[in-house]
C-alpha cells in the first residue's frame, strides 16, 4: 500500500442501485482497513442522500457499473458521480464484479467482528446492493493495489450512516459545519472559522478524520452520548488525570492509525520482484511499519499508568481492552527478537532512513551487513565531499540537506555563487540511494516471519488504532478546547428521549469567540410548543440564532460540552436547514427554484425526532405566493411532533399563533431612534412591530425622501387592517390556546426532575392561575 502522509482522502467506493431507487454503498477506507455499508432508498430526485455521503467520505475513486438503472426524473449514481465528484477518478466495472453472494462471503471472512454482530447472516438477502458494491470494491482494492487482505482484518460496519444523525450536504455548507462559508467576517480583520477549524487540536491524523467523521454524523444512542460525557466530566474535574493523558498520547505516532493498514494488506508478490523500484518501496513501508508499531507499543506503559486510577467507563474499558491485553505485550516481545531496540519512530527524512537500514538487529543477514557498510561509506563520503567543496570553492554556507524524493543535495546561497558552478559538483546520490534500496529489500526478507506472526492478531491493533483515535478527540479536542475557556462557560446537557428541546443562555460557539460580547440567547420547545416563528428586521440576529441552535445540538450530540447555562435536548435524528438564497446555474435553477426544492427534501424526509429550521421561506417570489407557502409549510410542520424554528420578516405569520397554539412566536429586541435601530440581539417573547424598518434600510442607502414618505403611507394601511384581522383571531381562539398552555406546564412537569412535594406545589399553582384566568 502506498504511504499516505497527510490528511487527503484514503477512501475507495462502490456504488450501484436497483430500479426501485435503492442504492447501496460500500466505502473501504486504506487508511484505517475499514469497510463501511449503508443501503437506503433514494426519495430526492437530486440524490441527496447519495451527495451527503459523497460529500462524508470525500472518495479517491468512486466504482460504479456500466448500466444506468436510475428510474425517470431521477439522475442516476453514475451522473451524480461525475456531477458531485468531477475531479475524482472514477473507475467502471463490469456488472458482474457487481455480486452480492461474492460479497457476502468476502465480508464475512474479512471482517474483525462475527458476522452476527454485523448482522449479515438474517439481512444479507434485504440488503444484497451494499454488500454487490462491497465485492466490486474489494476486488478492485486488491487487484489495483497488488495486495491480498488479510481474513478478519477489517472493521466492518454495516448500515452504519443510520445509526447516526443524519445531516445533509446543503445543511453541512448551510451550518459552516466543515468549513466556513466566507473566509473573513464582515467589519473586522478576524478570520472566520467552522465548527470542525474550531475543534480541530488533534495531534493525530485519525483523531482528525474521527472528529470531522463525528461532526458530519453525530451520536443518537443516548447511552453512548452519556459515555463520552461521563469521560468529559472526569477529565474537567481531575486536572492530573486531563494532563496525564496528554502528555501520554504525544507518545504515540502521529500516524498510528495508519500502520494498521500494512498489517492486514499482505502484497501478493514479494520475493519474486526483489529488483524492482515498487518493491523497495514497499519494503521501506513494512519496515516504517514495524518500526512505528514498536514506537506505539512501548508508549503503552505511560498510558496504563495514566489510566489506572480512571473512574469513568470509557476510560476504565481502555484500560481493560488495552492495557491488561497481553497481546500487545506478545506483539512487543516478537518485535525485540528481531528488532534493534534502539530504532524508534522518527519524522526527520535522514534519521528515519538510518533507522530503517539498521532496524534488524546485527547478524541478522550477512548481505544486508554488506549494505549497510555501503549505505554508511557513501553517506560518509558525501558529508566529506562537501567538506572538502567548502574549502576548495570559498563556500563556507554550503549546506547538504536531505528529503525522500533527492536524497542528499547541495544547497547554495545566491550571494555566494559567482558565477558558473564547477563541473565537479557531482552526487553520491545513486550508489547511496542503491545501498539504502538493498538494506530495504534485504530487511524486509529477515521481517517477512515477524509480519506473519503480526498479522495472526491484528484485530487488536484494530482496536489499538480505534481508541488511540477516540482518546485524541476526547482529550485534545474536547476537553482541550473547553479547558481553554472561562469556568463555567460550558456545560453538560441532559438527553431524554421525547422530553423538551430547552437551552438557557446558549451562545454561538464560533462567533462567542470572536465577539467578547456576544448576547447568550435561549430556546425551548416542547411537544405542545414545537414551534417558534422569530422575528425581527435585517440584521438582528435571526440567522446567528438557527445556526447557533444546530450546532449546540450538534456539539451535545457528539458527546462534548456546550456554550449553555444549562440544557437538556431531545436527541435529534436528523437536522434539515433552508437557508439562504442563490440561483442554481448548473441546474437552470431559479432561487426560488432552489428554495422548493430544497423545502420539498425536507417535507419528504422529515420524521418526529427531526429539527427543522428555516429562514425567509417563499421571499423569493411574490408577496402572496410568498407568504401562502409560508403559511402553508408551518401548518404542515405543526401537525408533526418535530421540532421547528421558522425566522421571517413576514409579520402576517404572527397570525398562527392565535390559531394554533403550539406556536411560540418570539423577536429580536430593537431600538429606534431618529429613524436609527439599535440592534440589541436579545431575544424576547412576544412579536413586536417595528415600524418601517425596511423603509429605513432604504433610506439609509440612499433612496429619495419622497419615494420613501410615500411607501410608509402604503405600508401603515396595510399594516392597520392586518392589526384588526389579528385582534379578531385572538378573541377566537383564546379558549384553545388556554387549554394548550395548561398542557404545555404539565408537559414541562412530567420532564422535571423535582421531588413530589415540589410538584404538588406547583400543580396547585397552575389550578390556581387556570381558575383565575392568570395564565398567560
Amino acid at each position: 500500500m502506498e504511504e499516505d502522509n497527510g490528511e487527503r482522502s484514503s477512501f475507495v467506493i462502490g456504488l450501484i442501485e436497483n430500479r426501485a431507487k435503492e442504492v447501496g454503498v460500500a466505502a473501504f477506507d486504506l487508511r484505517s482497513a475499514s469497510l463501511h455499508l449503508s443501503q437506503y432508498i433514494e426519495t430526492s430526485s437530486s440524490y441527496q442522500n447519495t451527495k451527503t455521503l459523497l460529500q462524508f467520505y470525500e472518495p479517491m475513486v468512486i466504482i460504479v457499473s456500466p448500466n444506468k438503472l436510475a428510474a425517470d426524473g431521477m439522475v442516476g449514481v453514475s451522473q451524480l458521480a461525475d456531477r458531485v465528484c468531477s475531479s475524482t477518478r472514477k473507475v467502471i466495472m463490469a456488472r458482474g464484479c457487481f455480486d452480492d453472494t461474492r460479497g457476502a462471503v468476502l465480508v464475512k471472512g474479512l471482517a474483525a467482528k462475527g458476522p452476527s454482530a454485523l448482522g449479515l447472516d438474517s439481512y444479507y438477502k434485504q440488503y444484497y446492493l451494499c454488500l454487490a458494491a462491497a465485492a466490486a470494491t474489494i476486488k478492485w482494492v486488491e487487484a489495483e493495489k497488488g495486495v491480498i487482505i488479510t481474513n478478519h482484518s477489517l472493521l466492518v460496519t454495516f448500515n452504519g450512516s443510520f445509526d447516526h444523525m443524519n445531516i445533509d450536504s446543503t445543511s453541512v455548507q448551510n451550518l459552516e459545519i466543515i468549513e466556513p462559508m466566507h473566509s473573513s467576517l464582515l467589519g473586522t480583520n478576524s478570520k472566520k472559522r467552522s465548527l470542525f477549524h474550531m475543534l480541530k487540536t488533534t495531534r493525530t491524523i485519525g483523531g482528525t478524520r474521527l472528529l470531522r467523521a463525528n461532526l458530519l454524523q453525530p451520536l443518537k444512542d443516548i447511552e453512548t452520548i452519556n459515555t463520552r460525557l461521563d469521560c468529559l466530566d472526569e477529565l474537567m474535574s481531575n486536572e492530573q488525570l486531563f494532563f496525564g493523558l496528554s502528555q501520554a498520547l504525544r507518545k504515540f505516532p502521529k500516524e498510528t492509525d495508519r500502520v494498521l493498514c500494512h498489517f492486514c494488506f499482505k502484497p501478493k508478490r514479494v520475493t519474486n520482484e526483489v529488483l524492482t523500484s515498487d518493491n523497495g518501496r514497499r519494503s521501506q513501508i513494512m519496515i516504517s511499519s514495524v518500526i512505528l508499531l514498536k514506537t506505539a507499543l512501548d508508549a503503552l506503559p505511560l498510558l496504563s499508568k495514566v489510566l489506572k486510577e480512571a473512574k469513568s467507563c470509557l476510560l476504565g474499558n481502555v484500560y481493560k481492552t488495552i492495557c491488561e491485553n497481553e497481546k500487545y505485550t506478545s506483539i512487543r516481545k516478537r518485535i525485540g527478537e528481531v528488532i534493534d531496540e534502539d530504532v524508534l519512530h522518527t519524522r526527520v527524512p535522514f534519521v528515519a532512513r538510518t533507522q530503517q537500514c539498521f532496524a534488524v538487529k546485527a547478524g541478522a543477514d550477512g548481505l544486508l551487513d554488506m549494505a549497510r557498510r555501503s549505505f554508511c561509506d557513501t553517506s560518509e563520503a558525501i558529508h566529506n565531499l562537501a567538506n572538502k567543496y567548502r574549502q576548495d570553492f570559498h563556500l563556507p554556507n554550503l549546506k547538504i540537506p536531505f528529503n525522500n524524493r533527492q536524497g542528499f543535495y547541495f544547497s547554495i546561497p545566491q550571494k555566494d555563487i559567482q558565477g558558473k558552478l564547477p563541473s565537479k559538483f557531482i552526487q553520491l546520490n545513486v550508489r547511496n540511494k542503491s545501498a539504502a534500496k538493498e538494506c530495504w529489500l534485504r530487511t524486509a526478507l529477515c521481517l517477512e516471519a515477524l509480519m506473519d506472526a503480526i498479522r495472526e492478531d491484528v484485530s487488536v491493533l484494530t482496536v489499538l488504532s480505534e481508541v488511540l483515535c477516540l482518546l485524541d478527540m476526547m482529550v485534545n479536542s474536547f476537553a482541550h478546547m473547553i479547558s481553554t475557556k472561562p469556568v463555567d462557560r460550558y456545560t453538560r446537557a441532559r438527553f431524554t428521549c421525547d422530553g423538551p428541546l430547552a437551552i438557557d443562555s446558549g451562545r454561538h460557539p464560533i462567533l462567542e469567540g470572536i465577539h467578547n460580547d456576544f448576547i447568550p440567547n435561549g430556546i425551548f420547545l416542547s411537544e405542545a410548543s414545537n414551534m417558534a416563528i422569530v422575528m425581527g428586521p435585517n440584521m438582528s440576529g435571526k440567522s446567528t440564532y438557527l445556526q447557533q441552535v444546530c450546532l449546540m445540538v450538534i456539539l451535545a450530540q457528539i458527546g462534548c460540552y456546550i456554550p449553555a447555562r444549562f440544557a437538556t435536548l431531545r436527541v435529534v435524528d436528523r437536522i434539515f436547514t433552508r437557508m439562504g438564497t442563490m440561483d442554481s446555474l448548473e441546474s437552470n435553477s431559479s432561487t426560488f427554484m432552489m428554495e422548493m426544492k430544497e423545502t420539498a427534501f425536507i417535507m419528504q424526509n422529515i420524521s418526529h425526532r427531526s429539527l427543522i429550521v428555516m429562514d425567509e421561506l417563499g421571499r423569493a417570489t411574490s408577496s402572496s405566493d410568498g407568504f401562502a407557502i409560508a403559511w402553508s409549510c408551518c401548518e404542515h410542520l405543526l401537525a408533526l411532533k418535530a421540532y421547528s424554528i421558522f425566522a421571517t420578516h413576514m409579520e402576517n405569520l404572527s397570525a398562527l399563533s392565535t390559531m394554533y397554539p403550539n406556536v411560540k412566536i418570539l423577536h429580536f429586541d430593537v431600538d429606534v431612534r431618529n429613524n436609527r435601530m439599535d440592534f440589541k440581539f436579545q431575544l424576547k417573547d412576544g412579536s413586536r412591530h417595528v415600524p418601517h424598518y425596511g423603509l429605513m434600510l432604504a433610506g439609509v442607502a440612499g433612496l429619495p425622501s419622497s419615494v420613501v414618505e410615500t411607501a410608509k403611507r402604503i405600508t401603515s394601511r396595510i399594516t392597520e387592517k392586518e392589526m384588526k384581522r389579528m385582534e379578531l383571531n385572538c378573541r377566537q381562539y383564546e379558549d384553545v390556546k388556554l387549554t394548550y398552555r395548561v398542557a404545555q406546564r404539565l408537559m414541562c412537569l412530567k420532564y422535571s426532575d423535582q421531588d413530589e412535594d415540589s410538584l404538588r406545589e406547583a400543580l396547585q399553582s397552575l389550578k390556581e392561575s387556570c381558575i383565575g384566568g392568570r395564565l398567560r
